[in-house]
């Protein structure tokens, strides 16, 4: 209590000031409608432009969240496509046939929202580190991409994390066809430019142009078909050579890499285990001896 008789007396001066000052307030603006007018709307005014303010701020702080909200839209939709084009390319193939059989009601492929925490891409091996784990469904061998194409595939998997072999590592060959053809070849990176990589194996006869789209084949079960990956540059190989070797502009810009989608194929058990017989009934000799 002492202090705060002191505080009082030591700044008397000013507290006495400020009841003077809004007394004086009072009376005039209480006296004149004009004077009153314009102190409200003045007063008005500056609780408008502190709500403005104060509604910028918060909105910054929304915009993580809105933007995780946008990432899992856009995933939905991602794999709502992939479903589309296979009933399409199923429609086409059957002639309309048993279509409604072919869909079990089960989309073939997911995408699982995760921000990258790590990554590299001015290494000869580079690797990237996503904020999922196999708490969230994911584990080795599922596809990643981003909203502008493919981005690597999940090797090591921990609970609430994992890492992914990045497009931008010698390790990693892609199957890779060009959009407006049959043609296709692998897509490795050469370790130069991250902004770089090459389709190789292309066949001789293989009809292409600089601005061609390059996507994923298809033949695995990692991406599904259609994916893009990058644009023709050029060709960078000698027209004497039985194979073409084209240099790729790819579409998704690693050095600024944040959000990115893990693709699960719900039917890659069922394939690989198809594949496993095939492999196992090549080995038996045919002949029973």
């Amino acid at each position: 209590m002492n202090e705060l008789f002191a505080f009082i007396v030591r700044h008397s001066k000013w507290l006495v000031f400020t009841v003077l000052v809004c007394v004086s307030c009072m009376l005039l603006f209480r006296g004149d409608p004009y004077r009153q007018h314009v102190y409200l709307t003045s007063a008005g005014r500056l609780a408008s432009t502190a709500y403005k303010s104060a509604n910028k701020v918060t909105s910054y702080f929304d915009l993580l969240e809105i933007n995780d909200d946008l990432n899992r839209r856009n995933a939905a939709l991602e794999s709502e496509i992939v479903s589309l084009n296979e009933r399409i390319e199923i429609m086409t193939e059957q002639g309309y046939r048993d279509t409604l059989v072919a869909d079990s009601g089960v989309p073939p492929f997911e995408f699982i929202v995760a921000h990258v925490i790590s990554n590299s891409v001015a290494r000869p091996y580079n690797y990237i580190t996503i904020n999922k784990g196999s708490a969230d469904g994911i584990r080795p061998e599922l596809g990643v991409v981003d909203r502008n194409g493919v981005v690597g595939i999940v090797s090591n998997v921990g609970a609430h994390s994992a890492r992914v072999i990045s497009l931008l590592n010698p390790h990693f060959r892609l199957s890779c066809r060009i959009k407006r053809s049959e043609y296709f070849g692998s897509l490795v990176w050469n370790g130069d430019n991250p902004y770089e990589a090459y389709l190789e194996e292309l066949p001789r006869h293989t009809v292409f142009k600089p601005g061609d789209t390059i996507v994923t084949s298809g033949y695995s079960a990692v991406f599904p078909a259609g994916l893009p990956v990058g644009v023709i540059t050029d060709d960078d190989t000698d027209r004497n050579q039985n194979f073409f070797k084209l240099r790729i502009r790819l579409l998704t810009d690693f050095t600024t890499l944040g959000n990115v989608q893990v693709v699960r194929n719900n039917n890659a058990d069922e394939l690989k285990a198809i594949e496993e017989g095939e492999e196992n009934d090549s080995k038996k000799n045919p002949f029973g001896n």
